[in-house]
């Protein structure tokens, strides 16, 4: 499980206390009278460390490690206010049964292992257990070039309508759901979970839904860039809230843009400018799809979403077949396979030729076959890295193409491809 990085808007307590680390092989005993053996740490932050962990034993704790403990100051607030949310809604039992009821075939919530307070040198720490993952889905993000197919944006809109209606179940609601925020499983890399619960908030206690009441001393809490218009006005975070800070981010993964995001030093213009859009969602995808192919099933979402009441139940299925026929749309279907490739406008190929060409074309460079995924021992699933090659190498490698007009080009890709291998053969 990776460190999450800070992003802009975010805010956090103003002061905390800096963590101590621990050496490997530390035990910890939870509330259960558990013992966990601590590995390496992953990563580190304001909140804490994370430490790579397993159930206590005579060995060392490996790099294979199925655990991560977070541990931070007893003293801090964002691991307690997490572990609320694990200790009442992340239980093992809680998610199997709900992923047997609602015939899911995985469910992207972490699950809680254990908790508890460690004593050393005269201070206190908090610590949780939960499942190790793999890397996040900003890296992979910025690695793509900042787009995600059309199909990957949809099927991860899916999984995590998912989440949000068990979290929302479970009275509370996320409040910051980001790319940063959602890590791949350590095992299946093509399942996706949502983390991070330091602000996640007890939206309806005991079935009774808080009032919509604005605070300016709560305004814009959340990542700016996604957060919902009820979390600029300081409003408590609702159902409704989660659905918008999805909608934002389904957005920003397919077009790579939002139309706030040159002066996000400026909350109030956020906000104003998501107001704005409100009721103009039209307006808003013509901001960020400047092509002709604007994703319809987005715009349908954003206006569902937009007709919420703060304290209104949405009907989750609704978004969902949404979501299903913009797949359906594309020749696509939810197939469970995130596919983290790029093409042009955000489309997976429909056509398996295509497919097939690029991979093959991918296999006969040089080094290719080589190349496997492979797992760091941060924890994360390190994927082939991309080979650089200087300008001078470039250009002497890369053969010569005769130059076609658009319209033969599109009409005719065997006779590109013929050309090419022609030109080589005249070389």
């Amino acid at each position: 499980m990776p460190n999450v990085k800070k992003t802009a808007g975010k805010r956090g307590p103003a002061k905390r206390k800096l963590a101590e680390e621990f050496s490997p092989g530390e035990v910890f005993t939870d509330m259960s009278k558990k013992d966990w053996k601590l590995g390496p740490v992953i990563g580190k932050g304001g909140f804490g460390c994370l430490y790579l962990a397993d159930i206590n034993s005579s060995k060392l704790v490996g790099s294979d490690a199925p655990y991560v403990i977070k541990v931070e100051p007893s003293e801090n607030g964002p691991l307690f206010t997490e572990l609320k949310f694990y200790m009442r809604a992340a239980k093992p039992e809680l998610i199997r049964k709900w992923i047997t009821s609602h015939k899911l075939k995985y469910l992207g919530v972490p699950r809680y292992w254990g908790s508890g307070l460690h004593e050393k040198n005269g201070k206190s720490y908090r610590f949780m257990v939960m499942d190790r993952f793999g890397k996040d889905l900003q890296k992979i993000f910025e690695e793509e070039g900042k787009r995600f197919t059309r199909k990957t944006v949809l099927q991860l809109g899916l999984r995590i309508l998912d989440v949000l209606e068990y979290v929302h179940e479970h009275e509370y609601v996320h409040g910051d759901i980001k790319a940063s925020n959602l890590l791949l499983s350590n095992k299946a890399p093509h399942q996706v979970y949502l983390v991070d619960y330091g602000l996640a908030y007890r939206y309806c206690p005991e079935g009774a839904h808080k009032d919509y009441k604005e605070d300016p001393k709560r305004c814009h809490d959340g990542t700016l860039e996604f957060t919902s218009i009820d979390a600029h006005k300081g409003v408590a975070p609702s159902r409704r809230g989660d659905l918008e800070i999805l909608g934002y981010c389904m957005i920003y993964w397919l077009s790579g843009h939002l139309p706030w995001e040159d002066n996000l030093k400026d909350p109030n213009y956020v906000k104003d400018s998501k107001i704005r859009y409100t009721d103009n969602i039209v307006e808003l995808m013509r901001k960020c799809f400047t092509g002709k192919d604007k994703p319809g099933e987005i715009a349908k979402y954003m206006e569902k979403v937009m007709a919420l009441t703060y304290t209104e139940k949405p009907l989750y299925q609704q978004f969902r077949e949404i979501l299903l026929h913009g797949l359906k749309d594309i020749g696509q279907e939810d197939d469970g396979i995130l596919d983290f490739g790029i093409s042009e406008n955000g489309d997976v190929p429909a056509k398996p030729a295509l497919k097939a060409r690029r991979r093959l074309a991918a296999a006969s460079e040089p080094g290719a076959a080589n190349e496997e995924d492979s797992e760091t021992a941060t924890g994360e699933v390190k994927t082939a890295p991309k080979r650089k090659r200087t300008a001078s190498k470039a250009a002497a490698s890369k053969p010569k193409v005769l130059k076609m007009s658009p319209k033969v080009q599109k009409k005719s890709p065997q006779i590109k491809t013929s050309m090419k291998l022609k030109t080589r053969v005249q070389k």
